[in-house]
């Protein structure tokens, strides 16, 4: 079977709309949000992510997708991301199709109910990561993160937790970003 290269009118079936998500709950008492990015390269689709500075207060050297809280009481989350993934990687909003949303993922020790929003851009951007938060830019193939997928027991705060990893070369992603990933890699599975 021949499959044709996803296009963002194809994933926006696949996905919540931001208006249904906004309105969905997970745990966490502080809301967040954050942008993934997704574009086409090689007749597969890519989602672009950071890897957080070692020097950290939090998430040192954690894998996530560009996001943070609203600034303003009034800001909507989808804007919080968009401006977050503007600050955090240079990606300026108005290149981004904004296609659909995930639902919210709780963090479990810090709280946040993150609300994912989706949005496709063009390939070949050049990214300006925010020197103070960001150590790299990641661009990870859909299949890669497939192929990468393990569900691990790990250790955190010496409490056992059972929950979805995916490795891509020497990037580990576990956590809130995992639980997005699988998220979002269940719904388009369709288009994969």
């Amino acid at each position: 079977m021949i499959r044709t290269v996803p296009r963002p009118a194809d994933l926006r079936p696949l996905l919540l709309t931001p208006e249904e998500a906004t309105e969905m709950d997970a745990p966490g008492s502080k809301a967040a949000a954050v942008l993934v990015p997704l574009y086409t390269a090689d007749g597969e689709l890519h989602a672009v992510l950071t890897q957080r500075r070692d020097d950290m207060r939090r998430h040192a050297g954690e894998i996530s997708f560009p996001g943070g809280r609203p600034e303003a009481l009034d800001e909507d989350l989808h804007e919080t991301a968009l401006r977050e993934a503007h600050e955090e990687i240079g990606l300026p909003p108005e290149v981004v199709d904004m296609v659909g949303a995930l639902p919210p993922v709780g963090t479990l020790v810090t709280g946040y109910c993150v609300h994912p929003f989706v949005g496709a851009i063009p390939a070949g951007r050049t990214w300006r990561p925010q020197e103070t938060e960001v150590a790299e830019v990641l661009e990870l193939s859909l299949p890669d993160l497939i192929r990468g997928y393990e569900n691990r027991r790990l250790l955190r705060r010496g409490v056992p937790i059972k929950t979805p990893t995916y490795t891509v070369g020497d990037h580990f992603i576990w956590g809130a970003t995992a639980r997005i990933v699988a998220s979002l890699l269940e719904r388009l599975s369709p288009v994969l």
